[in-house]
């Protein structure tokens, strides 16, 4: 009977060390882990239910084509839902109207006239996709923004902007949001506008 035992014990740890084995050799093409990668064509379409975030994804041709101009503060959108900055700026009388310049090799934010923490002008300023996200609920979920008339298919692009002498975005709260690439949305602190370019 001890013999029996012993022999199903060890018939079973082999079996035990087999399947382990197996789990780790098979299929080494598909269980590796993902790379990251530099261009959003990749982002499987099983994953664009969530926004894909990123640190280091250029701008595309396209979205370079559109970014790239004047821009001025059109319409005050709203706020975040984490942080209400209704105080300081309750309809956003002091943006509208305000201007920034984005160009491939300069960027200015001295457009912003009211606000002296938000003077900014960089040559060769480093723009980089952080995020992409392939529907509204997406982006909602992951910035806690509601965009007026944002539908459900829209992609958005988060873009940021770093001094190309620290390698840093701005220290300000202020970045861009790139709605199919034909709407530009500027977040200032928890406040969201409509920007209008005014030329390329």
């Amino acid at each position: 009977m001890k013999k029996v035992l012993l022999v199903c014990m060890m018939f079973l740890l082999m079996l035990t060390s087999a399947c382990g084995n197996m789990e780790t050799t098979q299929n080494p093409i598909t269980s590796h882990e993902p790379e990251t990668e530099t261009d959003e064509t990749i982002i499987p379409p099983e994953n664009r239910s969530r926004c894909f975030n990123a640190e280091t994804i250029n701008l595309d041709s396209e979205t370079e084509k559109f970014f790239y101009g004047t821009w001025k503060v059109e319409k005050h959108l709203g706020f975040a839902n984490s942080w209400n900055d209704a105080s300081e700026y309750p309809t956003g009388q002091k943006f509208i109207g305000d201007e920034l310049i984005v160009k491939k090799d300069f960027f200015s934010s001295k457009g912003l006239k009211n606000y002296s923490k938000y003077q900014y002008e960089l040559k060769n300023p480093i723009y980089e996709i952080t995020a992409i996200c392939y529907n509204a609920t997406a982006f909602y979920r992951l910035y806690k923004i509601d965009i007026p008339d944002l539908d459900e298919n829209d992609v958005v692009k988060v873009i940021d902007i770093s001094d190309p002498s620290t390698e840093r975005r701005i220290p300000v709260s202020i970045g861009f949001f790139v709605v199919n690439n034909d709407r530009l949305i500027l977040i200032s602190e928890a406040t969201i506008f409509e920007l209008k370019k005014i030329n390329e």
